[in-house]
């Protein structure tokens, strides 16, 4: 049998459907609660700017974007959070999707927080996406960024 290009594609094609199908639905499902968990923790550390919860959380090889453009490094976004000046009333992530693929999963959602700084209250509303990977069994957080909604 002669093997060309397009039945060596159909073939690699059918050997990666199939190696997904392998992925239990259950299994999936589990890791899709456990990454939706650890979003939920990072938004309870995020509002109390605990940087004891936050660190578990967070990757070393962490790059951290905000809407503003800035981006920081794990230390650099630890620091910023207990530098923080503003009292973070309130922080929600509504509309959360997660997606989970081997060891790496996606999330978005919104950010929504109400803060005061110097009696003047900022409400805050944007699109946030994540990037998030299983290391030694934990979801840590790998990427994310912030950006401005249309």
């Amino acid at each position: 049998m002669k093997i060309d290009r397009r039945r060596l594609a159909i073939a690699g094609a059918v050997a990666l459907s199939a190696s997904s199908l392998l992925r239990t639905s259950p299994a999936l499902a589990a890791d899709e609660a456990a990454v939706g968990a650890a979003v939920e923790d990072l938004r309870k550390a995020s509002l109390a700017a605990d940087t004891a919860k936050l660190t578990p959380l967070s990757s070393d090889a962490i790059t951290y974007g905000h809407s503003d453009g800035r981006v920081q490094n794990k230390a650099e976004m630890l620091e910023g959070f207990k530098a923080r000046k503003a009292t973070v009333k309130s922080i929600d992530f509504p509309e959360l999707k997660v997606a989970v693929t081997g060891d790496t999963a996606v999330s978005r959602h919104l950010y929504v927080s109400d803060s005061e700084l110097d009696g003047k209250t900022t409400n805050t509303k944007i699109g946030v996406i994540e990037c998030w990977h299983k290391e030694g069994g934990a979801w840590k957080l790998l990427g994310r960024q912030g950006y401005k909604l249309a």
